[in-house]
């Protein structure tokens, strides 16, 4: 057993099904969860101290505060459920989201860091809903799926190679078009 599959037997979620079902390499998974919980906790923290901008008289920083904790809360309740264990229905809202394709959560997570961002660009808000966007778009990644093989890539690549111009009366300029040679200047005496 590789070092890696000992990893991947370790953080394996209970009931998970051993074989899985997606061709998504195993370190963009972990990635995944991993930026995730781990921006969930800044958000959370920078969030807080952004609240601290109301004593400066800045509500959009109080509402932009608010916003990211709530948006980093919910993002360790998706990724790491063992973090929330004390609420009783975050396990199986975690199971539901992880049935859903990648791409809605990338969405979703990508949708959610915005308006604090929006609302209060400070660098504690960048930071916290940044990491949040990076989820979504490490999620986004992994929505697009495997790459082709090379030899798939070759043969698409020979296709789109071999179209041969048109000598018909409807073709247009740029399929018959040829590529510039090197001429001599025209003489500028004339």
């Amino acid at each position: 057993m590789s070092f890696g599959e000992k990893i991947a037997s370790i953080m394996e979620r209970p009931g998970q099904d051993p074989v899985t079902k997606d061709e998504v390499p195993w370190w963009m998974k972990y990635a995944g969860r991993g930026v995730g919980t781990i921006g969930g906790f800044f958000a959370i923290l920078l969030g807080a101290w952004g609240c601290v901008g109301i004593i400066m008289g800045s509500v959009s920083a109080l509402i932009a505060g608010m916003w990211q904790m709530v948006a980093g809360f919910l993002v360790i309740i998706i990724e790491a459920p063992c973090c929330c264990l004390f609420i009783d229905f975050v396990q199986n809202l975690s199971d539901w989201v992880d049935r859903k394709p990648y791409w809605q959560r990338a969405a979703v997570y990508c949708l959610i860091a915005l308006p604090a961002i929006i609302l209060d660009a400070g660098l504690g808000t960048i930071f916290g809903s940044g990491l949040i966007f990076a989820t979504g778009i490490i999620y986004g990644l992994m929505s697009l799926g495997k790459k082709a093989s090379v030899d798939d890539m070759r043969m698409a690549a020979a296709v789109e190679t071999q179209v041969t111009p048109s000598s018909n009366m409807r073709s247009t300029l740029v399929e018959n078009a040829h590529p510039i040679g090197f001429s001599i200047a025209p003489d500028s005496n004339v």
